[in-house]
């Protein structure tokens, strides 16, 4: 691929739209570069079930193949805290992915769904977590990589917690977009390059 490394890329997609393999070509590509250079996937998915403990170990065996020196960290909902850790100039982070990110704090495993127009003291929680999480990646010494769903664009779901999640994640894509430097949008496996700002 050898795509530029920007200071922050947001990339966004469907299901299967090729958005994961983009950031691990982008992750290779850094590796690649220097021999001083480290790359760390902060992985958001949590193994609720067996289907997902499944999925979870497919892809952790297909990274493994295509990109070797990819490290893998588990950070289910601090991801601020990941990245201010973790971050160095010699280090591209990939955080995949921010909708699993806001499913984590909104529908957490064995616990109730928070509803974000029902419950304001949940509100208030999440607003804080991100923006720790936006002032995190204005901050970090090295590149970072945010993976997540573009869900907006199907049918209007029918349950009242589904719309409210869409809407809250299309806010989340909205300021993960003002935040970074770089949004792709993958269909069918092809980038399409929705902004690209000077460092």
């Amino acid at each position: 691929m050898n795509a530029s490394i920007a200071r922050s890329e947001l990339i966004l997609g469907g299901q299967k739209s090729g958005k994961s393999r983009r950031a691990e070509l982008l992750a290779r590509d850094w590796l690649a570069r220097s021999p001083g250079h480290r790359a760390l996937l902060v992985a958001t998915a949590q193994p609720w079930d067996g289907e997902m403990r499944a999925r979870i170990a497919r892809h952790q065996q297909d990274r493994a193949e295509r990109v070797p020196g990819l490290a893998t960290l588990e950070e289910p909902r601090d991801l601020a805290g990941a990245i201010a850790r973790c971050s160095t100039p010699e280090t591209l982070l990939v955080v995949d992915c921010l909708t699993l990110w806001l499913t984590n704090w909104t529908m957490p495993a064995g616990a109730t769904t928070l509803d974000f127009e029902q419950n304001k003291a949940a509100a208030q929680e999440w607003q804080a977590q991100a923006a720790q999480f936006f002032i995190a990646i204005e901050r970090a010494p090295g590149p970072v990589v945010l993976v997540g769903n573009e869900i907006g664009l199907g049918v209007i779901p029918m349950g009242r917690e589904v719309r409210v999640f869409v809407d809250a994640l299309g806010l989340l894509n909205q300021q993960a977009a003002q935040a970074c430097q770089r949004v792709t949008l993958m269909a069918a496996g092809l980038p399409l390059t929705l902004k690209e700002s000077a460092l």
